[in-house]
């Protein structure tokens, strides 16, 4: 009898339990999508990613908005041309001229100007074909005459733009020597196969700072006003991609312009040195 009274006085509460069980379940399956994390996708250029500037960038902009940003990170090209298919809510690249195409086209919205840096020249530090100094185009004239190794990204991306752009300068764009090798692939793999053959290459700067396979590569070009490096941000229209997370995506515009996301960029160095200055203007 006792074991009767026992199972008895608590079987009311086990049903209790399940009775609260069923409705918890029922609550949170019921939960209304806003209540959900909202996120963004952002279409960027492998040095965002590559120098480390997100690690610290983004959790800095949760925090402000709560809205959690997932990077596709591509060559420039590529990158763009994942906001011309509307598979990104916002651009963050490096190629001024594409940019600016891309605004004109309608399938972004307005340009603004984040950040810059520069490009480099790495070689082996012995430098046999002797480019070290602050012309790029004469760096490339002298690769070109010995066939010297050199190793280009061939990926579309900004800093692909960038060396293209610096051939053509040199009246070489086919003419860059027998001993020039096209990867089709990112920065870091780019660097990593320039490191193993001990060729030349043209990066960013902030990419090189936080490239730890260096091998025996060391900056050798660098200071020409031609290496100039300037990053933009835009929106991914709305009015071509209705799917767009506009408000969201246009939030993070705005905070990486203005002084609160521009001091974290400002703030971010590797070793003392910052890899980004800040130049937005409102």
């Amino acid at each position: 009898m006792k074991t009767v009274k026992y199972v008895e006085c608590f079987w009311p509460l086990a049903i209790m339990n399940k009775a609260l069980a069923a409705t918890i379940l029922v609550a949170s399956m019921s939960l209304p999508v806003g209540a959900q994390t909202p996120s963004i996708v952002v279409a960027s250029t492998t040095s965002t990613e590559q120098s480390g500037l997100f690690s610290v960038l983004l959790p800095e902009f949760k925090q402000a908005s709560g809205i959690d940003v997932k990077v596709v990170a591509l060559g420039t090209g590529q990158a763009i041309d994942m906001g011309r298919r509307g598979d990104a809510d916002v651009l963050f690249v490096h190629d001024k001229v594409a940019e600016e195409k891309v605004v004109a086209e309608g399938f972004a919205v307005k340009r603004l100007e984040v950040m810059y840096n520069d490009f480099v020249v790495v070689g082996p530090a012995s430098d046999p074909v002797k480019v070290k100094g602050n012309d790029v185009v004469e760096a490339l004239k002298k690769l070109s005459a010995a066939n010297g190794p050199f190793v280009s990204r061939g990926d579309k991306s900004g800093t692909h733009a960038a060396e293209l752009r610096f051939w053509k300068m040199a009246d070489l764009a086919d003419k860059q020597g027998s001993g020039y090798k096209s990867c089709g692939c990112g920065m870091g793999p780019a660097l990593n196969m320039a490191s193993s053959s001990n060729a030349y290459a043209l990066t960013d700067r902030g990419t090189w700072l936080n490239f730890k396979n260096r091998g025996d590569l060391k900056v050798l070009v660098e200071g020409d006003k031609r290496l100039f490096n300037q990053y933009g941000v835009m929106l991914v229209n709305p009015a071509k991609h209705p799917h767009v997370k506009a408000a969201d995506g246009q939030k993070f515009v705005d905070w990486v312009t203005s002084p609160a996301g521009q001091d974290v960029i400002a703030g971010y160095k590797i070793g003392g040195e910052q890899l980004f200055f800040p130049n937005a203007v409102k």
